[in-house]
């Protein structure tokens, strides 16, 4: 009656909808690691992240993916790549909650269940889901770190403590400390329990842990300047945590939530739509699991509802929590709400498709999207071989470089323009600084970019306006 077919049917046809992602230009801030892999790649630089020649003090893992990939595909499809990874990111973490429920419940029609409901969240499916940055990936190594502790202290299996320290370490490589604080705060709660904290403090469970640990001190030994890093990274934590005036405070407080909950239609909707009408009527069978997931998922969110400075994106590693925690009720609340969910999600993804083959391409070409790439090959064609620098790091600069780079590879990419440079071409978000001209002005959305040129380079035949 719970139909294992149909769940199979969905989740195939959820997967084949993130397909349409490959459909669209670049969008907000991704160009950002097709840039700084290109460099790190041109410049043989394995440990460092470079945006137009400077160093970012950002991990490396998801641009060394990038780097294999692109050479195996072509650096011509860089957004491609980067894409792709981030959909293989968001379909292992739907994977690993497969396992972790099909372990805990031993049921592989809800298994298959929640897999589904997570890649239907609004904010997965049509959006973070597919969209090339590295959150997808952060998401999916702190929720493989966190899946694979909770089967060990459930099966008592050392093994897997190995795979979560492994996996959460590839999360800091991937992005940032918050890993650990994901990871520590599920290690917390499963230590409530007495039998997991004898496992827990058994020689083999501390040297994983012990290595966990050791692991970003190791890093940062290893690269230049690591200390360097390691602060920047401790004060970025530290800036989210900066006080704003009372009013954007509570402001935020108010709305985070709602933010978090509009991500997860239409099953946020469809949970309280049951709750309502009291149709999670039968008895949870393991309440001990369901307690756990929702003490993880609930301390995990409180840091970031309370951080006066936090993101949506931000809370990616538990929403295969918040999928394992829905689709829980809905399956304690019969075979027709079952059924109806069903069809919400059959609608979901009907609605991904037609948003990703016609709605938003038809945005990106009236709007904001295909001009990034036109914006590219006006300034290749009239800039011909003469030196081209870059000073726009808003995301209308970064959109365009990546074009640029994209096109002229193998030619070296876009850098900051020397402290003194005779003669060349500028793409800035502004018309200054004097004496550089003005060569043309674009329009990109609401902003505007400007190529400008100095020196020999401003000749009649090359300033056309």
């Amino acid at each position: 009656m719970k139909n294992l077919v149909t769940n199979k049917l969905l989740l195939i046809a959820s997967v084949l909808s993130f397909l349409t992602a490959f459909n669209h230009y670049y969008i907000g801030e991704e160009a950002i690691f097709p840039i700084t892999s290109m460099e790190m790649w041109q410049h043989d630089a394995w440990l460092k992240q470079y945006l137009y020649g400077a160093d970012v003090q950002h991990n490396p893992l998801f641009n060394w993916m990038i780097i294999v990939c692109a050479n195996l595909f072509g650096w011509s499809h860089l957004l491609e790549v980067a894409r792709g990874l981030t959909i293989c990111a968001t379909l292992a973490s739907a994977t690993v909650l497969y396992w972790l429920v099909l372990r805990l419940f031993s049921d592989r029609n809800f298994a298959a269940f929640s897999a589904l409901v997570y890649l239907t969240f609004e904010d997965v499916l049509m959006y973070h889901g597919w969209l090339a940055y590295v959150d997808p990936m952060f998401a999916a190594f702190i929720f493989t770190s966190i899946a694979a502790l909770w089967i060990a202290c459930a099966e008592q299996r050392q093994k897997l403590l190995w795979l979560a320290a492994i996996a959460l370490t590839c999360a800091f490589l991937s992005k940032a400390f918050t890993a650990y604080v994901f990871y520590g705060i599920a290690l917390l709660v499963l230590a409530g329990t007495r039998s997991n904290r004898q496992f827990l403090f058994r020689p083999t469970s501390l040297a994983a842990h012990a290595t966990m640990l050791a692991a970003p001190l190791l890093w940062f030994k290893l690269i230049p300047a690591g200390h360097g890093q390691s602060g920047r990274m401790f004060n970025e934590i530290l800036d989210k945590l900066a006080l704003p005036d009372f009013t954007a405070y509570f402001t935020k407080l108010l709305l985070y939530p709602l933010e978090i909950w509009s991500g997860l239609l239409p099953i946020g909707a469809l949970v309280i739509y049951f709750a309502w009408r009291r149709r999670i009527q039968e008895v949870e069978p393991w309440p001990e699991h369901f307690r756990t997931a929702l003490l993880i998922a609930a301390v995990n969110f409180l840091p970031y509802w309370l951080a006066p400075h936090s993101g949506v994106r931000y809370l990616m590693p538990i929403y295969p929590l918040f999928a394992l925690i829905s689709a829980r009720l809905i399956w304690r609340s019969g075979v027709i709400a079952i059924q109806t969910t069903r069809y919400w999600l059959a609608a979901t993804i009907a609605l991904n498709v037609i948003l990703g083959l016609v709605a938003f391409p038809l945005y990106q070409h009236q709007y904001r999207g295909e001009n990034y790439e036109l914006t590219a090959s006006d300034i290749i064609a009239r800039t011909h071989q003469q030196p081209l620098y870059i000073t726009d790091v808003t995301t209308n600069g970064l959109n365009v470089a990546a074009y640029i780079n994209q096109k002229r590879y193998p030619q070296q990419t876009l850098q900051f323009p020397p402290a003194n440079f005779d003669s060349g071409f500028v793409i800035s978000m502004t018309a200054e600084p004097k004496p550089l001209q003005i060569v043309k002005e674009y329009q990109l959305g609401r902003d505007k970019l400007y190529l400008l040129c100095h020196g020999s380079a401003c000749t009649e035949q090359l300033t056309i306006k």
